[in-house]
């Protein structure tokens, strides 16, 4: 049948199984969106800002497994886009990003609106396209699909010139099946590749599997922990793993890498094999690659080829499918005990357990870890999502919710995307409209795209928002408090009255600055039925513990001072082990913890950053007139 490139476009989405789509109309694009009308059984969300859109398709994406589709006119309504296009191609998200182009003739002419966005987004994107013709819509939107969710899933543009959406062409869906006889990205593992790889597991005595999130893409979870229980392997997880093996799980020690838990890295450096799944040695988890985890053989499981031996030089390869691969390497794996190496990660841990901030007694100040702790008591019985944006929420999150399934966290791991966690959990609720979606964000993060509440309300959508507010571009006062002697340059932050912001937009706004309140203030969340924002105002000199300095050894951590306060609180936790023993907090630090620190004179002992007090007048407002007024006068606070 002969129809006009808009129409082939909605009609290759609905075959595509698209029931969603995120935009912004303009004049280039408009053509398309005229044909919308006539395709009701696609829902458009009219976002307020075209990187918002593309935080959706990409929130949609990471929530489903499923394309998330977003789309702008041209120019600056494309341009917008790359932000969140870099987003997704740093995360392997796949999304399909359809944009408007002015009409063929006038290509290159710098006509009103015109923009090479095809340059523009070619080092973000996993392919894209410029189409002129009418003919070829249908083949370029069924190969975009086709690579963006392939191999190594990742976004991918498509840009249509305006006369190509108005011309007709004949549409055929079949004869435009994807013909790419230049892309492969089913690769497979050598045989003598799988032998070198149980040779190595099957010896080694501390081997530590690094789980990425490559293990949630390919569904391999229950075979990581067959591996993990068979061979008697710990399990260090990086920040997009997080969720792929639950947190409940024996065998899972927690985040690795600069903001890790101290025993995870220090397991890695003391590894003499890591085997690596689906996960590609960043900078933030390696540390100094140099002394990065020198006495271990390393096996690379991954669908890229491109990542291996890129970062890390690794002994044994591993190209394929996480799950497939696996498959292969289980029948041959030993069974194991390893009891040393479990009984040497414990000692570590007791180590770690008495610096834990969890173990302060509530002293009248609300600490930003108190609340995701709060947030996930309050919350772990219930299917949820959470989504964050970057910054330090972003690792106390990490750290103190615990995430028992895959998909249940989302955030911008690779390119760090303030303004990522509002629009991408809007995003996450078309996917899973029956789940809880909470937006963890700071107040940075949340004032660079809160023009999306108006999203969610006119869609009468419900997302909790959880404003981690402490004044500060918080992360980089951090940096600036440990490796700028406190020179707080442009990082104090004043905002607006966010209960207020929340109620001009028609939404629910409420305010908590007392631990204590925390968990009534969730529960009165989850039972207003409209989107609510809260605005928790949290201690605003706080840290985020243990971190690895950039670039230093992945074991040089910056750790929170050990707290004598712990056996002072009477708390107390047990360690459970994989070989169904466990041991208590307070006989662990006979290996060295508390009661090293209690020994220590008072005097002599360097205060924690978060302790400094704030003046009751400050925490009591939301806007934080005090620290205009110091920016105002060149003064730090």
């Amino acid at each position: 049948m002969k129809l006009t490139g808009a129409e082939i476009i909605w009609e290759c989405l609905i075959r595509e199984g698209v029931d969603v789509v995120f935009g912004y109309p303009g004049g280039a694009i408009l053509p398309t969106y005229d044909a919308m009308t006539k395709y009701p059984q696609i829902h458009h969300v009219l976002t307020r800002h075209e990187q918002g859109a593309t935080h959706m398709a990409d929130g949609y994406a990471r929530a489903s497994g499923k394309v998330g589709v977003a789309i702008a006119t041209s120019g600056p309504g494309a341009t917008n886009m790359v932000t969140g296009i870099a987003t997704a191609m740093m995360d392997s998200s796949p999304i399909v990003c359809i944009t408007g182009q002015v009409g063929s003739r006038a290509l290159g002419t710098d006509a009103f609106q015109e923009t090479d966005v095809t340059g523009v987004t070619l080092p973000v994107t996993k392919h894209n396209y410029l189409v002129t013709k009418t003919a070829d819509i249908a083949r370029v939107i069924r190969e975009a699909f086709y690579i963006a969710k392939s191999g190594r899933p990742g976004p991918v543009l498509v840009d249509i010139t305006k006369d190509a959406q108005q011309l007709t062409a004949e549409f055929d869906w079949e004869a435009a099946a994807p013909k790419l006889p230049g892309y492969r990205p089913n690769l497979r593992a050598l045989p003598t590749e799988y032998e070198r790889a149980l040779e190595l597991i099957n010896s080694a005595k501390r081997p530590v599997i690094l789980a990425g999130q490559g293990i949630k893409l390919s569904g391999a979870t229950a075979q990581v922990l067959e591996l993990a229980d068979t061979a008697r392997i710990p399990i260090a997880v990086t920040l997009l793993g997080l969720g792929v093996v639950p947190a409940s799980s024996p065998f899972n020690l927690g985040m690795m890498g600069m903001h890790g838990e101290a025993w995870v890295n220090q397991a890695i450096q003391q590894a003499d094999l890591l085997i690596a799944l689906g996960m590609r040695f960043d900078d933030r988890v390696t540390g100094n690659l140099k002394t990065y985890a020198p006495h271990a053989k390393k096996i690379h499981v991954e669908i890229d080829p491109s990542e291996v031996n890129k970062n890390v030089h690794v002994d044994v390869p591993l190209i394929g499918d996480l799950r497939e691969v696996l498959e292969e390497l289980l029948p041959k794996v030993r069974t194991s005990d390893r009891g040393e190496w479990w009984a040497k990660i414990a000692e570590m841990k007791g180590d770690s357990a008495v610096r834990d901030i969890q173990a302060l007694p509530d002293n009248g100040h609300l600490y930003a870890a108190h609340v995701i702790n709060d947030l996930w008591r309050a919350t772990k019985d219930r299917d949820t999502i959470v989504v964050t944006d970057v910054g330090q929420h972003q690792m106390w999150e990490a750290q103190y919710y615990r995430h028992e399934k895959p998909r249940s966290l989302i955030t911008s791991g690779g390119l760090g995307t303030m303004g990522f966690a509002l629009p991408a959990a809007i995003g996450a609720k078309f996917a899973c409209p029956e789940k809880d979606v909470w937006v963890v964000v700071g107040d940075g993060g949340f004032q660079m795209t809160s023009c999306e509440l108006a999203t969610a309300e006119q869609e009468g959508i419900k997302v909790n928002v959880a404003i981690i507010n402490n004044a500060f571009l918080g992360m980089v006062r951090q940096w600036q408090e440990f490796f700028y002697e406190k020179r707080y340059a442009a990082t104090p932050m004043t905002g607006p009255d966010f209960v207020k912001l929340a109620e001009a937009y028609r939404l629910n706004g409420l305010r908590c600055d007392k631990r204590a309140e925390v968990n009534s203030t969730v529960k009165a969340v989850l039972a207003d039925k409209r989107t609510t924002v809260v605005d928790f105002v949290v201690e605003q000199e706080d840290a985020v513990f243990p971190m690895v300095p950039a670039g230093a050894d992945l074991d040089a951590m910056i750790r929170r001072p050990k707290r004598e306060i712990l056996a002072e609180s009477g708390a107390d936790k047990e360690w459970q082990m994989p070989n169904g023993e466990s041991a208590a907090v307070s006989e662990l630090t006979l290996t060295g913890g508390p009661s090293k620190a209690a020994s220590v004179p008072a005097a002599k002992r360097k205060p924690a950053p978060s302790l400094k007090k704030k003046s009751a007048e400050t925490s009591k407002k939301s806007s934080r007139p005090v620290v205009a007024k110091a920016t105002k006068a060149g003064k730090r606070r």
